[in-house]
């Protein structure tokens, strides 16, 4: 498709795409908080238990690249 391999397009999906949609996963958890009022401890909360399997799939990304494979 447009001259790129499927592991071209893979790669780029699985790098910049799924960051986007974590980006946008943060924007969401953060409007969450916001329009519920969370206060300080809430909103620490929301983020931290929503947005730890992300914290994972960085960490195995991190590890992928200190190790080189």
């Amino acid at each position: 498709m447009f001259g790129f391999s499927e592991e071209q397009i893979s790669h780029w999906g699985m790098t910049w795409g799924l960051g986007l949609f974590m980006a946008f996963m943060l924007f969401i958890i953060g409007e969450l908080a916001y329009k519920s009022k969370a206060g300080k401890t809430g909103t620490f909360v929301l983020f931290f238990v929503l947005a730890f399997g992300m914290l994972g799939f960085i960490a195995k990304t991190v590890i992928q690249k200190i190790w080189g494979i």
